[in-house]
């Protein structure tokens, strides 16, 4: 079954005939759809509707009484074509549809029983035949629109073809132009010679024709020049003229010239603008009266000044109700015949009082005789007003010092230059990046109630005003949407910034009370602040930058003296020889003026573990015997904190704390009021701790703590050199043999990781790539350590120097520091260490200069486990002699091409290595190895022979 569709819906339908199929069709199509049903028996009756036109469709049975139902359509087709016929038959055949499609039939039907089941059938070919009647209606009444547009004699018409060009032209059109219709016939509507030829014309007709192809309306108005000196102006619009299936096939486009329309419109806004700015620029009324006061004219802009329409002025009686009486002198009038700026005071219509300036001359005007010139001068009187005192304003703020002075003032002053009690200052505080209320009245807390602080994000007005510096004034502060509190019973209200400074506010609980005038008062009030904040803020910064440069000239002062006094304790330090010489000048030279009070240092008793004096220099006056200078970090004295943590311990203020720490009271009493504990550390190794006392409180900067600091680790450097000078001028030393078992000592790692013995008798090289020591390797395969060493990051270059059965030479390149120098560093001699897969042995020598103490602490701090095995003392005062003289004359170079020929087997017998192997090695030529050889067996020679006088009778007897 189909659904009735809106087409039969809104129809009706006139069935003709009697037959049985009629009946039961009327009865499915009332049932079914929403379609008006007639039915007609016979012509007469089917033709009365017909003419009446309140048929829509017409269904016929071929076999009617009085004709057959073709006779019908011919009638009804000399009457209407427009009307939809269906002609049904149950018994037609081929030659009857042929003569009903001759007829103009538009649908012929034959039916078969039962004509139910062809209900469906029938309902749609009757939609069929009225929509396609509908169509025809359509097209029928386009083209009579058509028609009527294409022939109208006011409009010219042009019709183009669905690619924009020419196919026909109205004679209105025709009429425009001197040129023959039928040449340009196919060309592009835009470039067709009717128009102005330039590009924006030529856009403006080729966008309306596209739109038109787009299935859009479009309009344009554009210039048809023909006529040079006289040019039309023609008001174009398209249309475009679409199929049945929506296609766009052809394009309209109708032309109105307004040439005289755009002339008449031209003419009158050159009127308009020329009246407009005479009453823009008229600001004066005039008033005309005869001898009386009666008003014989009034000025239609009078309601500017007065509030009053002219009717209402001409009702009030004589303009001495309207000036007040005695404005004048009659007399003088006459005399003069005018009088100018006359001062005077009147009332408008909502009882605001204004200031005018009056001028008065006789005339003669119709029937007046006085003419009356009023400007109003309120504002002006106004702002002189508030410029007067704006200008006390202004001298007040010259006399403030701070900005909350600055803000007050303009809070106070706010009433008088305004007039307005509202008001308020936030000043900006750029720690917090807020704006904090300064100032305000006790009419805007009134009204608004407390001001809160406002952070400067931009959200709020205040801090929006001052964020993007702009003045804000609102007539009414509720509209806008950035209000916090919309409880405030504030309405006009003005927010100005003032600068980098903060922001002025001021309000009324009135709507609109911000006139021009207010607002310029309101910008110079708000100006004049800024700039009296300004000169605040630069004279705060100047105060500042004076103070910061005197602080700086007290501190570079002071940074110089301690600078003089560093320098001569460097001086002092490089020409001491003694440990003794060091401390005490150091002590000496940095109590010489009164800068510090007293200076000692001393030396940690790991036995007692506290801190004994060794030198001193200044006002000690009994300090040091009154301290037990315990090593803790807490409660106890400067000096020991330093011994227990290792850093710089500084007191700013003896006196603070003295009730919590016992030494304080004893270092008071002296007037040492600061102090500074400086630890001697070089190199890990530390030599004691240096304190120093201040006569004044805060005598310790940072620069001062920084530079005697570094004074800690130069005094720390000379002593550890005295101590090597000592070690190698002291022949007796201790050898100290330790068992270690920690993987951070690089020999043990690489016998553990390689399962070998590796033994190491001294020769260290320091080059800029690292530390090269020579090791020998027993009972693994020399591969297979190269192998593991190359494995660990301690070492970076293994080198092959010899080979044996089970082992041999090898020389490391270490990455990192080895435990000889830093042996070295405090005159320790690394003398060996041999190493297995489960323990190492390091024997040291220590010169008897050096406190053995000091290199046990630097192992064990060295190394986690450590056992001292063996010490024992030795005199090696020849041997020493002669090892020192010799290594005096080799240089570095020569020193270790020897080392490498030695370990690499070349001294041998037999060679292990060649001297081209040595060269290989070392990257040089076999002649420079040959020569740095001969020259190091010289050198030795020497040493033993001429400089220790040995004696030659063995050589002599030989001879002999």
């Amino acid at each position: 079954m189909i659904a009735s569709s809106p087409v039969i819906d809104s129809s009706t339908v006139l069935l003709v005939g009697t037959d049985d199929w009629l009946t039961r069709f009327a009865t499915t199509l009332e049932a079914r759809t929403n379609a008006t049903v007639h039915t007609a028996e016979g012509k007469t009756e089917a033709l009365d509707i017909v003419e009446k036109g309140t048929a829509d469709c017409l269904i016929s049975e071929y076999a009617l009484k009085e004709m057959t139902g073709l006779d019908l359509l011919r009638e009804i087709r000399e009457e209407t074509t427009a009307l939809p016929v269906l002609l049904g038959t149950t018994a037609g055949n081929e030659a009857i549809a042929s003569e009903a499609i001759g007829a103009g039939v538009s649908d012929y039907i034959a039916l078969v029983e039962p004509v139910e089941e062809m209900a469906d059938e029938l309902i749609e070919r009757t939609e069929c035949v009225l929509r396609s009647a509908q169509r025809s209606a359509t097209q029928r009444e386009r083209a009579r629109q058509f028609d009527a547009i294409f022939n109208d004699l006011r409009t010219a018409t042009w019709v183009l073809d669905q690619d924009g060009a020419l196919t026909r032209v109205n004679e209105t059109a025709r009429e425009m132009i001197d040129t023959d219709v039928e040449s340009v016939v196919g060309e592009p509507f835009e470039t067709l010679p009717w128009w102005s030829q330039t590009d924006t014309t030529n856009t403006d007709i080729q966008q309306i024709v596209e739109d038109a192809l787009g299935n859009k309306f479009g309009n344009a108005v554009v210039t048809q020049p023909l006529h040079i000196e006289d040019p039309r102006v023609i008001d174009l619009s398209v249309r475009p003229v679409e199929n049945e299936r929506g296609e766009v096939v052809s394009i309209v486009v109708e032309g109105v010239d307004i040439t005289e329309r755009v002339d008449l419109e031209r003419s009158l806004r050159q009127s308009e603008e020329l009246h407009r700015v005479t009453l823009n620029n008229m600001t004066d009324t005039v008033l005309i009266t005869n001898e009386d006061g009666g008003y014989t004219y009034v000025c239609p802009n009078v309601h500017f000044i007065f509030g009053y329409t002219a009717d209402e002025i001409h009702e009030q009686g004589t303009i001495d109700d309207l000036l007040g009486e005695d404005l004048f002198d009659r007399a003088e009038l006459a005399k003069d015949g005018v009088l100018k700026n006359i001062e005077t005071t009147a009332t408008d219509k909502a009882g605001r009082e204004h200031t005018l300036l009056v001028n008065v001359r006789e005339v003669s005007i119709q029937d007046g005789s006085l003419l009356f010139s009023c400007r109003d001068i309120t504002k002006r009187k106004q702002r002189e007003e508030a410029l007067a005192t704006l200008h006390e304003t202004a001298r007040d703020f010259l006399y403030a010092e701070t900005h909350q002075e600055i803000a007050q003032h303009i809070v106070d002053d706010s009433p008088s230059v305004l007039n307005l009690n509202a008001s308020a200052v936030y000043l900006f505080d750029a720690d917090t990046n807020n704006l904090r209320p300064a100032a305000h009245s006790a009419t805007i807390k009134k009204l608004n109630g407390p001001l809160p602080t406002v952070h400067a994000d931009g959200e709020t007005l205040p801090s929006y005003s001052f964020v993007e510096d702009e003045a804000l004034f609102f007539d009414d502060v509720h509209e806008t949407d950035r209000l916090e509190n919309r409880a405030t019973d504030l309405r006009s209200v003005a927010y100005i910034p003032l600068g980098d400074h903060g922001v002025f506010i001021a309000g009324s609980d009135h709507v609109g009370v911000f006139d021009d005038v207010t607002r310029e008062l309101a910008d110079l009030l708000a100006a004049t602040a800024e700039a009296a904040l300004d000169r605040i803020t630069r004279e705060s910064r100047l105060r500042e930058q004076d103070r910061t440069l005197q602080q700086q000239n007290e501190q570079l002062t002071a940074l110089n003296r301690i600078n003089e006094t560093i320098r001569e304790i460097d001086q002092a330090v490089v020409q001491a020889e003694t440990r003794d010489e060091i401390d005490h000048t150091v002590c000496e030279l940095l109590t010489a003026d009164d800068r510090f009070r007293f200076a000692w240092i001393g030396t940690v008793d790991p036995t007692t573990d506290t801190i004994e004096p060794r030198a001193w220099a200044g006002s000690e006056q009994g300090y040091l015997d009154s301290q037990s200078f315990a090593v803790d970090i807490e409660n106890t004295e400067p000096a020991g904190q330093t011994a227990a943590t290792g850093d710089v311990t500084m007191v700013s203020n003896v006196a603070a704390g003295l009730r919590d720490e016992l030494w304080r009271k004893d270092a008071l009493a002296r007037d040492y009021l600061s102090v500074l504990s400086i630890p001697l550390v070089y190199n890990d190794l530390t030599h004691g701790v240096l304190t120093v006392y201040a006569p004044t409180q805060d005598a310790f900067d940072d620069t001062t703590k920084t530079v005697l600091a570094e004074l800690g680790e130069t005094i720390a450097s000379a002593l550890s050199a005295i101590e090597r000078k000592n070690a190698l001028l002291t022949t007796s030393m201790t050898r100290v043999e330790f068992t270690i078992d920690d993987p951070v000592f690089v020999l043990s790692r690489l016998a553990k990781d390689a399962g070998c013995t590796l033994s190491y008798q001294g020769g260290v090289q320091q080059s800029r790539e690292g530390s090269y020591v020579f090791v020998t390797v027993e009972d693994a395969s020399l591969e297979d350590v190269v192998e593991a060493a190359s494995q660990l990051v301690a070492i970076g270059d293994v080198q092959t120097i010899s080979t044996e059965d089970e082992g041999g030479v090898l020389r490391l390149r270490l990455t990192q520091p080895f435990l000889a120098l830093e042996l070295a560093d405090h005159g320790a001699v690394f003398r060996e260490a041999t190493a297995d897969p489960i323990t190492t042995t390091l024997v040291i020598d220590i010169p008897d200069s050096i406190d053995v103490r000091t290199i046990t602490q630097l192992v064990r701090e060295t190394f986690s486990t450590v056992e001292l095995r063996s010490k024992q003392t030795h005199d090696q005062t020849a041997a020493h002699d002669l090892y020192s003289k010799f290594l005096d004359k080799l240089t570095e170079r020569q020193l270790e091409v020897i080392q490498t020929a030695y370990y690499s087997g070349y001294f041998e017998s037999p060679r292990e290595s060649t001297g081209e192997d040595v060269a290989a090695t070392l990257g040089i030529s076999p002649p420079a190895f040959y020569t740095h050889a001969r020259t190091v067996q010289r050198k030795l020679f020497a040493t033993i022979f001429e400089e220790n006088n040995l004696p030659i009778a063995a050589s002599v007897k030989t001879v002999e």
